[in-house]
């Protein structure tokens, strides 16, 4: 991302992320309709019995009810968030932020999902290509993200673009970290949105290339 300067990942907010997120947040960040999508997308690209890393994650991982998978790691950062998730097998409380270096082996999981914290993000190519290395080959990765955040901690380029703006940044931030291919933009916002509207949500999905070559592993 050369061509964006540094202050495009600045954030009204620089106090340490950990001081913010230090008290649980027990509700959901987007509506019912968008969770729905974004437990379709999850249903759709993650194989049943697949290793499931659930990145930036809380009390809740959106993952279909129905499905067994082997296991579902989860990375955030507040720890009585992800003990209350029952999705998860175990987690990791970390500050990609601080350190986006992923405590994974190469080829770890099947399957990964960054759901509505992409925006939070200061160094997101870095932990994206990370990202890549810790997924098997061809393993999918779901980005999905609203137009709701917690406005001081977004990054400033967030602010300045609208919907569509986005969906190209979050494509252009796996394009950058170059171990993803087959690249999809989608827009799977809830139609109809109901009388009084309603989120949309929209994703960028890659499929990992493994190790990228700035990558080591754990």
């Amino acid at each position: 991302m050369d061509d964006l300067p540094p202050a495009a990942f600045r954030r009204q907010d620089e106090s340490p992320d950990e001081l913010f997120y230090r008290q649980p947040r027990f509700v959901t960040h987007i509506d019912e309709g968008a969770i729905g999508a974004v437990t379709a997308l999850y249903r759709e690209y993650f194989p049943a019995r697949g290793r499931v890393l659930d990145l930036m994650s809380s009390w809740i991982s959106h993952l279909p009810p129905e499905v067994a998978y082997r296991e579902v790691v989860g990375l955030g950062l507040n720890r009585d968030e992800l003990a209350g998730n029952p999705r998860l097998s175990r987690f990791v409380v970390q500050n990609l932020n601080a350190a986006p270096h992923l405590p994974f082996a190469d080829a770890s999981f099947d399957a990964a999902g960054l759901a509505v914290s992409i925006d939070y993000l200061t160094d997101p190519v870095s932990v994206l290509r990370d990202l890549g290395r810790v997924l098997v080959p061809g393993g999918p990765l779901v980005i999905t993200f609203s137009n709701r955040c917690f406005p001081s901690k977004a990054v400033m380029v967030w602010h300045a673009l609208e919907d569509a703006g986005r969906v190209q940044l979050v494509r252009r931030y796996l394009e950058a970290a170059g171990n993803w291919t087959a690249i999809e933009t989608l827009d799977r916002s809830p139609q109809p949105r109901g009388r009084f509207g309603g989120d949309p949500l929209y994703a960028v999905v890659g499929r990992s290339l493994g190790p990228g070559p700035d990558t080591t592993s754990s």
